[in-house]
């Protein structure tokens, strides 16, 4: 569980400082001083560092010190030297480390073609931060496609995570209060999905080669986007009485099909990067922030033999997010930028001030102890 304090604690500070320093109101920190710095902590720092603590499960002391030893090194290196070969060396040994100790177990345990999607998946996101370092290196100008395309893989690996987690929850919830949810996971819209995901991540990663990729790309990503909204409709949640913990999680797949319908728009209608920032804020802020969050501290509280909902501190933390989107969303055509950046960017952090609340004061209940929790 290294990973889960670790990501909550960088997520406190990293953004805050990549917008005060890119406002030029702290003393720079370098590697957060542009759009491309502040993506690359935000997908490949803090996220990266999620799906680490989610997917690692039970390892030796010695290989999870490892691997958080890359991953600050990584940090530090990035933040500090970002053009250095010691930033480039440590952006690269750590998602490669992650993806070999990932990969054999994930990849094996996979029997169902849907299944090993997820795999694939982290792979591919893992394959894109080391591309991007390596991009760096060599000074080339393809970074803004590279940080597309791990967008488009989170946004993939959301889907089928965020599926996954929501549906037997909505439904154990619903037979719980009378009601029978036969539409649970879907596997031919999760199916499509992943086809249409995949596409989209190819097309985006091709789209240098001509707009007509990108193009496709976009119209993929509505795709998706309606697919999302209709396995959402299917799983009933207006009917969920007394878990707030499920509308919480259902309400980070919402901000990811809204993300994905206007990312895709802006792909679709050849709009400039710039226009399509919003976008992505809706997709990172609003769903890869609130989905983490909530996943952070369900795992967190089943671990200590609590039940998923009993905290209210995510679902404040979930509300403080949506404030965060929606002020980052509406920074550009307002004339108070400034002000609303750095509410945004105050909003995502005490929202994971309060996770990492939850986090120190909920105890781990150990395997041998677990017999005496009542």
């Amino acid at each position: 569980m290294v990973f889960f304090p670790l990501a909550t604690a960088y997520a406190i500070v990293v953004v805050p400082a990549s917008v005060l320093s890119m406002l030029g109101m702290v003393p720079a920190v370098p590697g957060l001083a542009s759009p491309a710095g502040h993506a690359h902590e935000l997908l490949f720092g803090f996220a990266l560092a999620v799906v680490a603590g989610n997917q690692l499960g039970p390892r030796r002391r010695a290989s999870l010190v490892i691997l958080a030893g890359l991953w600050l090194l990584a940090r530090a290196a990035f933040l500090g030297w970002p053009g250095s070969a010691a930033a480039h060396a440590a952006n690269i040994a750590f998602p490669a480390s992650l993806a070999a100790v990932l990969a054999p177990r994930l990849l094996a345990s996979a029997k169902k073609w849907r299944n090993q999607s997820l795999p694939l998946t982290l792979m591919g996101i893992c394959a894109s931060a080391v591309g991007f370092a390596i991009l760096s290196a060599l000074r080339a100008a393809a970074l803004e496609r590279v940080l597309d395309v791990a967008v488009a893989l989170f946004a993939m690996l959301l889907l089928f995570m965020g599926g996954r987690l929501i549906a037997p929850s909505v439904a154990g919830q619903l037979q719980r209060q009378g009601r029978v949810l036969a539409a649970r996971v879907q596997p031919r819209i999760e199916g499509a999905l992943i086809v249409v995901m995949a596409i989209s991540v190819i097309a985006l990663a091709l789209g240098d080669a001509h707009a007509a990729f990108v193009r496709a790309a976009g119209v993929a990503l509505i795709l998706a986007a309606l697919l999302a909204v209709l396995r959402m409709i299917r799983w009933h949640l207006w009917a969920l009485r007394g878990r707030p913990d499920l509308v919480c999680l259902a309400a980070g797949y919402a901000w990811l099909a809204l993300g994905l319908a206007a990312f895709g728009t802006g792909l679709a209608t050849g709009a400039p990067p710039g226009a399509r920032t919003g976008a992505i804020h809706v997709i990172t802020v609003g769903s890869l922030g609130t989905l983490t969050l909530n996943v952070m501290a369900m795992t967190r509280l089943l671990r200590a033999r609590l039940p998923a909902g009993s905290s209210r501190l995510p679902v404040y933390a979930t509300l403080l997010l949506a404030l965060a989107t929606v002020l980052r969303v509406f920074a550009g055509p307002v004339a108070d930028t400034r002000a609303m950046l750095l509410a945004a960017a105050a909003c995502w952090s005490m929202a994971y001030v309060l996770l990492l609340v939850l986090l120190a004061i909920t105890p781990i209940v150990a395997p041998a102890q677990s017999r005496s929790v009542g």
